[in-house]
């Protein structure tokens, strides 16, 4: 999974997820990706849960960029604890994404239409809603 090494503060605040991707909403790696069109938490293990689904897909023949990291740190008090007591340990990640944002990018596949099918199995294990983006190639 992925987790920060260090973080400046140990249980952050929740915070607004409002407005869309000031950066991080082209594509800047692959030639096709996946943007969200939602604001969401995506936790880690979803996170990894879609690069897997990809990279089995397309059986490694192709290069694969994750383009979010889970920085904020959720917490979670125990079940049945009475009220009070302060604030729960941290329990798991999360990316904050806000709709724009390239969450993947792929290129190098052999064939175009396996390319967008493992793009497409990556998006089932994510929690918000999103698409899938090509690269505009303009002939001059």
């Amino acid at each position: 999974m992925l987790s920060p090494r260090k973080v400046k503060w140990r249980k952050p605040h929740r915070g607004r997820m409002t407005g869309t991707a000031q950066r991080g909403n082209t594509l800047a790696f692959g030639d096709c990706g996946i943007q969200a069109l939602e604001c969401g938490w995506v936790t880690s293990r979803q996170i990894e849960a879609a690069r897997i689904a990809m990279t089995r897909k397309i059986k490694r023949g192709a290069k694969v960029w994750i383009r979010v990291f889970p920085h904020k740190a959720v917490t979670k008090t125990p079940a049945e604890t009475r009220m009070g007591k302060g604030k729960g340990s941290p329990e798991y990640w999360v990316a904050v994404v806000r709709p724009g944002t390239i969450l993947f990018e792929m290129a190098g596949a052999p064939d175009k239409q396996l390319q967008k099918d493992a793009m497409r199995l990556a998006q089932f294990k994510l929690p918000i809603k999103t698409s899938y983006i090509e690269l505009d190639v303009k002939e001059v």
